[in-house]
């Protein structure tokens, strides 16, 4: 993995819905509905920024493919997309319009690099541990 830090990037939109430790959050420019674990007590429907943090039962890399977030309403479970910043613990992965901060898995099981390390601008598939949260700004 290459020695970089992990640079704070946010994802930008729209908060929906708030409801019982839960907001739905629509990135720019796209059709997800990202139930995310957070506190927030701004307007909806405006324009906000977030940090998007997610723990990792899974991180493979792989050698072609899109950017998405799976599924495309409700909590995600899988992102894919490019590695924008890494650091030993952390991986900012590019996906579905937005990124998310990725808490690597800390045994060595937990990272499958059968198409090469993870580095800058590599293709990763991220199985993520359910209550993906967001950081309001």
């Amino acid at each position: 993995m290459t020695e970089t830090t992990a640079i704070k990037q946010f994802a930008t939109g729209k908060v929906t819905l708030v409801k019982d430790g839960l907001v739905v959050f629509t990135p720019t420019g796209t059709r997800y509905e990202l139930h995310l674990v957070a506190r927030y007590d701004g307007p909806l429907n405006t324009p906000v920024k977030c940090m998007i943090r997610a723990a990792a039962r899974k991180v493979y890399t792989v050698p072609s493919g899109g950017n998405y977030i799976t599924p495309i309403f409700g909590p995600p479970r899988i992102v894919q997309g490019l590695v924008r910043s890494a650091d030993q613990r952390v991986v900012v992965v590019q996906a579905g319009g937005c990124p998310f901060h990725i808490d690597l898995p800390a045994a060595d099981s937990g990272i499958d690099l059968d198409d090469g390390p993870i580095y800058l601008g590599k293709m990763v598939n991220v199985v993520c541990e359910p209550g993906v949260r967001a950081e309001f700004v």
